[in-house]
C-alpha cells in the first residue's frame, strides 16, 4: 500500500472518530437527562448548577450513572458518561 493510501486511511479513521464523538450537552439531551434535570432549576432531580456546586468528584459521579447507585443506571458508553459529567460539572 502506498504511503498516500495509508495517510488517507489514517486521516479518514481519525475524522470518523471525531464525528462520532458527542458533546456533553448532546449526551445529556439524547440520554433523557433533561426529563429530570435542568441547567438552573430543580425538577425531579437537582439542577446541573447545584450538582456542580457540590464540587463532586467526576469519577464518583460517573460511577453513580454507570452503576445505578443513587441515580438510575444510564445506558451509555464510558465516553458518553464522561462527556455528560464534564458538561454537568461545568455548569457553575
Amino acid at each position: 500500500m502506498s504511503t498516500l493510501r495509508v495517510v488517507v486511511a489514517v486521516v479518514g479513521t481519525i475524522a470518523a472518530g471525531a464525528v462520532l464523538a458527542q458533546s456533553g450537552a448532546g449526551v445529556v439531551k439524547d440520554k433523557g437527562c433533561l426529563k429530570c434535570h435542568a441547567a438552573d432549576e430543580k425538577k425531579v432531580g437537582p439542577s446541573f448548577k447545584d450538582i456542580a456546586a457540590k464540587k463532586g468528584d467526576a469519577k464518583e459521579l460517573a460511577a453513580k450513572l454507570k452503576d445505578g447507585k443513587g441515580h438510575p443506571k444510564v445506558a451509555a458508553s464510558d465516553a458518553e458518561i464522561k462527556a455528560a459529567v464534564d458538561y454537568v460539572l461545568s455548569q457553575k
